[in-house]
C-alpha cells in the first residue's frame, strides 16, 4: 500500500492536541476524517509529535498508509478541502513503504514565543506567553547553553511520560529579540513529555533575574523536576520542523 509523508501546519488553539481521543476535536481526528471523505476510507497515521492542546505546528510531519490511488497533488488539494480552516497540509511527498513519522525521525526544532511587555497582546495572545515583567535574552541564551548536549534531563519532564529513558542529545537553544518578542528555539534528537516548555519557564526565571543563570545547570543535574522552573502555557509553543 502506497505511504505518503505529509507535512502539516495547524494552528493549536481550538485542538485537544494531536492524538485521536474520544468525544474531543484533535488534528488526528481531523485529518482521519477528511481521509475518510475523500476516500472512503479509515488511514493509518502517524505522527512525529504528539502535540499538546493549545500547542501550534509548522512542521509537523504525519505517515499516512493508504489503498487509495492518488498522485501527491491530488492528496494535498482533496484533504485541503475537507479540513478545517485551522489546520492545512502544506506539503506531500512518496514514502517508502516501511517509513513511520515517529520511529524515523532524527530530530525536532520547535520554538517558543515570548511577549515581553507590560501590555498584554490581544492579537497575538493565542501564539505567545505574556510575561509583562523585564526579561534579559542575553542571560537566557547564556543560561540555557547548560541544556546543549547529551544529558539526563530527568528535570525537564512533567509526570505521565511513558518514556523509559529521559536521556536526550539538545543541539542548539537559541534566545533573540524582535522587539517586545523574545523566541526561543530548542533542537534535540528528542523530547520528554512538556520539555520544552519547562525549558522555557525556566529560561524566563533566569532572564527575569529571579535565579543565577549557573542554577539551570543545577537544575539539569538535579534530574528533579521540582528543581527546575515551571512549565510555561501551551500557546507559546510551535514545532518548526521534523528532521529524518
Amino acid at each position: 500500500m502506497p505511504t505518503w509523508k505529509l507535512t502539516l501546519a495547524y494552528e493549536g488553539t481550538g485542538f485537544c492536541g494531536w492524538q485521536r481521543q474520544p468525544q474531543q476535536r484533535t488534528v488526528q481526528g481531523a485529518l482521519e476524517a477528511a481521509w475518510r471523505e475523500v476516500t472512503d476510507e479509515q488511514p493509518q497515521v502517524t505522527a512525529a509529535s504528539r502535540t499538546d492542546s493549545g500547542v501550534h505546528a509548522e512542521g509537523q510531519v504525519v505517515a499516512l498508509v493508504t489503498e487509495a490511488s492518488l498522485d501527491a497533488a491530488d492528496v494535498r488539494g482533496a484533504l485541503n478541502a475537507k479540513l478545517p480552516e485551522d489546520a492545512a497540509v502544506v506539503a506531500v511527498e512518496a514514502a517508502p513503504d516501511n517509513f513511520h513519522a515517529t520511529h524515523d525521525s532524527i530530530g525536532k526544532r520547535y520554538r517558543y514565543r515570548v511577549y515581553n511587555a507590560r501590555v498584554r497582546p490581544v492579537a497575538e495572545r493565542r501564539f505567545v506567553w505574556h510575561v509583562p515583567q523585564p526579561l534579559d535574552e542575553a542571560a537566557m541564551h547564556r543560561a540555557g547553553q547548560a541544556l546543549v548536549g547529551r544529558h539526563d534531563f530527568a528535570s525537564f519532564e512533567s509526570a505521565g511520560s511513558e518514556r523509559e529513558s529521559t536521556v536526550r542529545t539538545i543541539r542548539a537553544v537559541e534566545v533573540t529579540r524582535s522587539g517586545e518578542e523574545v523566541s526561543i528555539e530548542v533542537e534535540g534528537d528528542g523530547f520528554l513529555y512538556n520539555m520544552v516548555r519547562i525549558i522555557a519557564g525556566t529560561l524566563v526565571e533566569a532572564g527575569r533575574g529571579l535565579r543565577e543563570e549557573s542554577w539551570v545547570a543545577e537544575a539539569l543535574a538535579a534530574c528533579d523536576r521540582r528543581a527546575a522552573g515551571q512549565t510555561a502555557p501551551p500557546q507559546g509553543l510551535c514545532l518548526l520542523r521534523v528532521f529524518y
